[in-house]
């Protein structure tokens, strides 16, 4: 285990708050939360109004059937998000497009014969939230489309299928991706289509706007780096946004869909386990030329094109960003700082709330850059009791317009609605980042939090799991 103090150990403010001057990390923070404060204010969008500042993160369960439908299990984690009291569900969690583009075989798919039960898991969610809060008027739901590019896996958990944007030479080396794994344009361009024909069903299965996602090195994010690769889609910057121009473009043209993009608006080098089992750069410090919203080292950032993005989003129209950064698969520590790693990850090289402060700091400078695109910030579940002080004061401070929830929401569903009911958070509910939800999809097992939610507990998979960290 890491020798980074545990946050459930920092019990008050001021115990919190100079942990932070020790390790020399800035984060926004009030002391007081307000339950009718700025967490609670809705957020103003050309198709009328978001309830408040939370954001349901999308999340995998590797839980569907192999023909890409929801089993109760993805059920019961949707009917969770609606009753979570967040007023925003930014994708539920990401549909592939097509078979090839799935990052694991149990991965829902959008597509025909799927339609109905999508459809129906929205249905789901909804019912919950009015049951619960009794007005769905100001919620917004939508439907996260990917392909999972270099990171698919449609066929066998344990066996990768990369379709990859271009040669990489640390990633392929470390996942032994073949020269054929690359994707020709004329292949992009179909899979462009395939995008726009998936919104077209998500539209018909009552969502209100589509992600076209942009993040964690899958193959939108990995073709905003292909500096390197030749052809329509790759080297300018003008190229390498041609795919989400193309499929913003068509989904347009053949939905009334509104739209948003999730995306890692910085990365790093690809890290791996030292001697010490703590992450280190798997390239030279000095030269890293595959980050989007990086600054060419391994470990530097520069958001000059991240910004222009943003700036180029707006100019199609896009409404809705949700930031992240790098990738769970090769530096999750920027990604989702935990002081647990998962089974094929690494020791944090640094306090994890260095990586929380990282993120927010970076999404902010994008949202000050950018002000009329609503902005949702990611890595907050770090923070764990301290996530609703440290979250509105980034509202308050304008760094972002909504505190996206991810792990913690397995864990802990209803914390939105405890935060507005003004109570005191239940401790036996907060996600403390075990890394459990990761490592059992990891080794092929269904994706949940087996420390804190009994029904995980108590499924036969949890003895799986337990054997599988004990070896």
């Amino acid at each position: 285990m890491s020798n980074y103090p545990k946050i459930s150990k920092l019990k008050t403010a001021e115990l919190f708050l100079d942990h932070l001057t020790s390790i020399d990390c800035e984060l926004p923070f009030t002391e007081t939360v307000d339950p009718s404060g700025a967490l609670a204010s809705d957020i103003k969008t050309k198709d009328g109004s978001i309830g408040n500042r939370f954001t349901i993160l999308p999340m995998e369960g590797w839980d569907g059937t192999t023909d890409g439908k929801p089993t109760d299990l993805t059920t019961r984690r949707w009917k969770n998000f609606g009753i979570s009291g967040a007023k925003l569900i930014w994708g539920g969690e990401a549909v592939a497009v097509r078979p090839d583009g799935r990052a694991n075989p149990n991965q829902l798919m959008m597509n025909e014969s799927t339609l109905g039960d999508i459809a129906g898991l929205r249905e789901t969610l909804v019912g919950a939230h009015q049951e619960r809060f009794g007005n769905t008027d100001d919620l917004s739901v939508g439907l996260q489309l990917t392909h999972s590019g270099r990171f698919a896996r449609p066929n066998n958990k344990a066996t990768i299928e990369p379709r990859t944007a271009y040669a990489h030479p640390v990633l392929d080396k470390k996942f032994n991706v073949a020269e054929s794994a690359l994707l020709s344009d004329d292949e992009l361009k179909q899979l462009i289509d395939d995008f726009i024909a998936a919104a077209v069903l998500a539209e018909k299965a009552g969502f209100s706007w589509v992600d076209v996602k942009h993040c964690h090195g899958y193959l939108g994010h990995e073709l905003l780096s292909g500096f390197d690769r030749t052809g329509e889609f790759g080297g300018s910057f003008e190229n390498r946004t041609r795919f989400l121009k193309d499929i913003v473009a068509g989904i347009r043209s053949k939905t009334k869909l509104e739209i948003g993009v999730r995306l890692s608006i910085f990365d790093f080098s690809p890290f791996g386990p030292g001697e010490d089992k703590r992450g280190y750069a798997l390239s030279e410090a000095s030269e890293y030329k595959y980050a989007f919203g990086g600054d060419g080292t391994s470990e530097g950032m520069d958001l000059s094109e991240p910004i222009k993005l943003l700036e180029l989003m707006k100019s199609l129209g896009i409404e809705l960003l949700c930031s992240t950064a790098g990738s769970p698969y090769y530096n999750p520590h920027i990604q989702r700082p935990a002081i647990f790693p998962p089974s094929d990850g690494y020791m944090p090289p640094e306090d994890p709330l260095v990586g929380v402060a990282r993120q927010i700091a970076a999404t902010g400078k994008l949202k000050q850059a950018v002000p009329d695109i609503v902005v949702i910030g990611s890595g907050y579940s770090y923070l764990q009791e301290w996530l609703p002080n440290v979250g509105q004061a980034a509202i308050e401070a304008g760094l972002v317009d909504s505190i996206g929830l991810g792990r913690m929401v397995l864990s802990y569903p209803d914390l939105p609605a405890d935060v507005f009911a003004g109570q005191v958070l239940t401790r036996k509910k907060i996600c403390r980042t075990f890394s459990d939800c990761t490592t059992a999809p990891r080794n092929g097992i269904i994706s949940g939090c087996y420390p804190l939610d009994a029904f995980y507990k108590k499924s036969p998979e949890f003895e799986q799991l337990k054997a599988i960290k004990k070896g």
